[in-house]
């Protein structure tokens, strides 16, 4: 009995990696890009909206990139959330010598709201354009961005657009830990599959890059509908879901890179917030999911290093293991390539998938143990 148990065991760990490399091909191979539509259009109005917040070390080069695009009719506004570095006067430099470039001054965080969510929705109030495209003040833009996404917008008859930057990662922390990002996008989310399914909780986007339609935020209520979201990305994508409206995931790499975070204290931190979130806090659901993570990718290798060392566990199968850990190789040389870094570190997957237990743990901890809060910017962010 126990060595049907185990076999089956073994069988199941293989078959569940089997379906992850195929969605993980299946994506690799069926994303759209932008950059390859053909699509005319009249170039909408679009406000590109700049949340900023102690982005001293940015926003400068943010805005560049975002002053220089190739397209006729935008705005770019900015808005400094009561920054306390020189965010500021950086931003008061920049607008005196740009016609397109507005700044408004943030008001103070209201009950209730989590700082982003506010910032976001005094700029949507002051937006003039068709089109509204939220981006975060660590991303850079190729000058042909905005032609490219509006193109790509108006091609795949999208409400809202969102899509994976291509990351830049130099610290040790970030090539270690934030692989897992894409990992998980092109591994656990058959794009294509799950915009044609009607569930709502399936949606992705990634708040870093969001272009939606003016009429879409406002129907859907903007982010005053998720002013208390963790994961406000998220959220506003699965609104849009919810009322039967269009979105598209897209691969941005070319025409928006990004340097989320710059150091593993940082990396650890921003995950921990979100972490929990992406689950909808739910804590059974939560540990069944990692603790079958941990089984997945430990028990073939442990199993296969016990075995050559002469140690036999019944109904153990070298052949299955391999597989086993043959297919956990390939799911993640696909997101290694697509985030365009060196194949050969595909092979420390098992320490990646180890911080990130780590991390999934702490981000709990956080949830439940220190006062409910995380601080992010130099704000607590109530998640109770």
């Amino acid at each position: 009995m126990l060595f049907e148990i185990l076999y089956l065991n073994q069988i199941g760990i293989l078959f569940f990696l089997c379906v992850i490399c195929l969605i993980a091909l299946y994506n690799l191979l069926t994303i759209k890009r932008v950059g390859t539509s053909l699509t005319q259009h009249n170039s909408p109005m679009v406000s590109i909206l700049v949340p900023a917040r102690n982005e001293a070390h940015n926003i400068e080069d943010c805005l560049s990139s975002l002053l220089s695009q190739d397209y006729r009719n935008y705005e770019v506004i900015v808005l400094d959330d009561e920054s306390q570095d020189t965010t500021a006067e950086i931003l008061q430099r920049l607008s005196c010598n740009n016609a397109i470039l507005k700044v408004i001054p943030g008001q103070p965080l209201p009950s209730g709201w989590l700082g982003k969510n506010w910032a976001c929705h005094q700029l949507s109030q002051v937006a003039e354009g068709e089109l509204i495209l939220f981006v975060d003040a660590d991303t850079r833009h190729h000058p042909r961005m905005l032609q490219e996404a509006v193109s790509t917008f108006y091609a795949t008859h999208a409400d809202l657009l969102s899509g994976l930057p291509r990351q830049i990662m130099k610290t040790w922390g970030e090539r270690l830990i934030l692989p897992i990002l894409a990992w998980a996008v092109f591994s656990f989310f058959p794009i294509h599959i799950f915009q044609r399914l009607p569930f709502s909780f399936l949606a992705i986007a990634v708040g870093q890059f969001i272009l939606i339609r003016r009429t879409v935020y406002v129907q859907i209520g903007g982010h005053e509908a998720i002013r208390n979201s963790v994961i406000e990305d998220f959220s506003l994508v699965r609104l849009v879901k919810k009322n039967k409206l269009r979105w598209e995931f897209v691969d941005l790499a070319g025409y928006v890179h990004s340097r989320m975070y710059e150091n593993v204290g940082q990396v650890i931190d921003g995950l921990s917030k979100n972490l929990y979130a992406l689950f909808g806090y739910n804590l059974p659901v939560f540990i069944f999911i990692w603790l079958w993570l941990v089984i997945v990718f430990t028990q073939p290798a442990l199993s296969l290093v016990l075995y050559i060392i002469g140690i036999k566990i019944p109904g153990f199968s070298p052949g299955l293991a391999v597989a086993a850990v043959a297919m956990s190789l390939i799911s993640w040389l696909v997101s290694i390539w697509y985030s365009g870094m060196p194949l050969v570190q595909a092979i420390a997957f098992p320490l990646t998938m180890a911080m990130t237990v780590l991390i999934a743990i702490r981000s709990v901890w956080f949830h439940y143990m220190r006062s409910s809060s995380i601080s992010w910017k130099g704000r607590t962010l109530n998640t109770l």
